[in-house]
């Protein structure tokens, strides 16, 4: 297992991190196999999507804000209990098949970190079977 680190500069932000993950795929010298990605944080997640056109991104982001808004009367008194809801509708875990060495993503596909209560150096678990 090896973990890598993702820094965000946002509050909410929504950061590639495909190629970190294809380089511990090559290092890892796994043909065929499967990635296991976990992310140890209450308040960020991990997700595949579209990787193409960056307002995808926008729209994530602008949508979990409408569904689940910062400035709501929420129980929870850190101030951050919006980011702890959105964490949880993301998921901070995935897997993804290797074959040939390469992730199998679709076309226009890429693996994405959420962070939802930032700016904040967050940690990204990895391992390859």
């Amino acid at each position: 297992m090896e973990k890598f680190t993702v820094d965000s500069n946002n509050r909410e932000e929504v950061i590639d991190i495909t190629n970190m993950v294809l380089t511990l795929v090559n290092k890892s010298e796994i043909r065929e196999g499967i990635c296991y990605l976990y992310v140890p944080h209450t308040t960020a997640g991990i997700f595949i999507n579209e990787n193409y056109d960056p307002d995808v991104k926008k729209d994530i982001l602008k949508k979990l804000s409408d569904i689940v808004p910062f400035n709501e009367s929420y129980s929870h008194v850190e101030g951050n209990a919006d980011s702890h809801i959105k964490s949880s509708l993301i998921g901070n875990s995935i897997n993804v098949l290797i074959n040939d060495s390469k992730l199998v993503l679709g076309k226009w596909q890429g693996v994405f970190f959420a962070e939802f209560d930032g700016p904040r150096k967050r940690e990204v678990y990895i391992k390859i079977k």
